[in-house]
């Protein structure tokens, strides 16, 4: 293979990889947004947040990535989109009542946690 041969596959390679990284990139703060909302809305630590996308995302079937857009569809359109509705409900009481048995913040342990929204109406 010429030197020439070699640095043409190495450039492809590297911006294959740049692609890659963009990608990641995107695909994160998508997540990371997600992960605010359903903290804002369902007044939950961003922990606690973290895993009802994570769960939702397994029990769902539907990438963590795409799981994320759709949260962000429900704050665009004031709808929780049909294909995680039911399991967003679920996760979000689960991950409710972690932090009302673990005592979340400024509760103690075992104390009844405050009224929270309500998820997936609309």
């Amino acid at each position: 293979m010429s030197e020439n041969d070699e640095l043409v596959r190495r450039v492809a390679a590297l911006e294959q990889e740049v692609e890659q990284l963009r990608h990641a990139v995107t695909s994160h703060a998508v997540i990371d947004q997600a992960i605010g909302v359903i903290a804002a809305v369902c007044r939950l630590p961003s922990q606690e947040s973290w895993d009802v996308l994570k769960e939702v995302s397994q029990h769902t079937n539907v990438k963590l990535r795409e799981v994320a857009r759709l949260v962000l569809r429900w704050v665009e359109s004031g709808r929780m989109p049909d294909e995680i509705r039911p399991a967003m409900r679920a996760a979000v009481g689960r991950a409710r009542e972690r932090v009302r048995v673990g005592g979340g913040p400024g509760e103690a342990a075992g104390e009844p946690a405050a009224e929270q929204p309500s998820v997936g109406r609309g």
